[in-house]
């Protein structure tokens, strides 16, 4: 459902530069209609979003039908990692296509053998074997069910505590929102499984104290024994903020699952395939490598596809036929997956993300110089979030997140809702192939919407 003011065109300045077209009032009058289809007919769980009916999307740019052009900072949802529409992997897609495979289910075919061994080729030891699946929540379930049947197998029924963190966002669906660390998208599920516990995580912001002592004293004041712990899950930097943890928390972490028996899963469905300037995520944590690592999102730049990595050992404890998902490794999706790993590793964006990361970071280091209310600034390479809070505080300011994004859309830079606590972390996470003079005007549009929404609350 869209929101009342989605539904209504507000007079927007005409803008022309070389990234960015905006020649009619927004919403665009014309897409009135569509919105009110949407909005009668498809469940309101699903707006909430910047009122833009893409029509088309090219590199780092989005098109409407009316004209209009954005300068892309969402990657849809951080799918878009070789950029939009890339002439490689739409021409993948319309091969397979055309070869009149579309679908064959777990039976076995060449093109999926295919992508498990490229996976498996670009991971470390000892994460050489591949689960293909759908979405990033599906790998979650998988990596769950993984670290109970572990527990079970090496401890019994009491080693079956999963361990997350607060704040933690890891799918939609029953276990992954079991695992998450948002309270309010659990209360539908009323009775809570007690073996997932959640602790803070160390964001050095919202939890000052990021030393490891925290994480083991956490535990203790919940009544969990370590050896009681079947796996930790923690997104490689979370996805509500940007924010990483400490390496040192990390290696301390990968030290105290190794002493209890318990696996490190991490999620890396937002943070790979170059997203942060290295190709895994988990590279920026000198040498720490996850027993089981998730996979989706920007896997192939396009089409749903996710996957899991980890030990042969573990991810052959399922016995044959009890894992399995009906779309898994489709046929169309593994060939965009194929040739957007090429573009990603023949355009080395990886180290784009790097460079024009710095670049990013730095601009926003001087909006939040300029802005006390931009209180919290995290991530590396091509994703960042700037968290807006109540000045003098630390109390998460969402109605101001929210007016920036909105204004900052209204003047051709497409981001998407604001994410985080309360929803005031503006979520910036471009096209990996985006160019420098690209990340520069997106600045300057970002810092201006902060002038302009901050002089409209007097």
């Amino acid at each position: 459902m869209q929101t009342s003011e989605t539904l209504n065109s507000q007079v927007s300045p005409r803008i022309e530069t070389r990234f960015r077209r905006i020649v009619t009032d927004f919403p665009v009058p014309e897409s009135l209609p569509i919105l009110e289809k949407l909005d009668k007919y498809e469940l309101r769980a699903m707006g909430g979003q910047p009122p833009v009916v893409w029509d088309r999307a090219e590199g780092f740019q989005v098109w409407d039908r009316w004209g209009n052009r954005w300068l892309d900072w969402s990657s849809g949802v951080l799918v878009a990692n070789a950029g939009h529409g890339r002439t490689e992997v739409a021409e993948a897609i319309a091969a397979q296509a055309q070869r009149h495979l579309l679908t064959n289910y777990c039976f076995p075919s060449e093109l999926r053998a295919e992508l498990c061994e490229r996976l498996a080729s670009l991971t470390p030891e000892p994460l050489k074997k591949i689960f293909l699946l759908t979405t990033g929540s599906e790998t979650v379930e998988f990596a769950v069910k993984v670290a109970r049947e572990h527990g079970l197998k090496t401890a019994g029924p009491r080693k079956s505590v999963i361990v997350s963190f607060e704040k933690a966002f890891h799918g939609r669906t029953l276990g992954s929102q079991l695992a998450g660390g948002i309270p309010a998208l659990k209360d539908w599920i009323v009775n809570l499984d007690p073996g997932f516990v959640q602790v803070p995580f160390p964001d050095g912001f919202w939890t000052e104290d990021t030393s490891f002592q925290k994480f083991e004293a956490e535990l203790a004041a919940k009544g969990v024994a370590a050896d009681d712990v079947c796996g930790v899950i923690m997104e490689t930097y979370q996805g509500g903020t940007a924010a990483f943890a400490p390496v040192e928390y990390m290696h301390s972490l990968r030290a105290w699952c190794d002493r209890h028996a318990a696996l490190l899963v991490l999620d890396e469905v937002q943070a790979g395939f170059g997203r942060t300037g290295t190709f895994w995520g988990y590279e920026h944590f000198d040498g720490v490598v996850p027993d089981l690592t998730t996979w989706g999102k920007g896997i192939s730049s396009s089409l749903p596809i996710a996957a899991v990595a980890g030990r042969p050992d573990l991810m052959d404890l399922p016995a044959p036929g009890s894992a399995s998902s009906t779309h898994s490794g489709n046929p169309v999706c593994v060939a965009a997956a194929l040739a957007s790993l090429d573009v990603i590793l023949r355009e080395n964006l990886a180290r784009n993300a790097k460079g024009m990361g710095d670049v990013l970071h730095s601009e926003l280091e001087g909006i939040q110089k300029r802005f006390p209310q931009a209180g919290f600034l995290a991530g590396k390479g091509l994703v960042a979030g700037l968290a807006c809070i109540k000045p003098g505080t630390k109390e998460p300011d969402g109605p101001l997140a929210k007016d920036i994004v909105w204004r900052s859309v209204a003047k051709g830079l497409l981001m998407f809702s604001p994410v985080g606590p309360q929803g005031c972390t503006i979520k910036i996470c471009p096209p990996l192939c985006i160019t420098e003079d690209a990340v520069r005007e997106g600045c300057e549009v970002l810092a201006d919407s902060f002038t302009e929404a901050l002089a409209a609350r007097g």
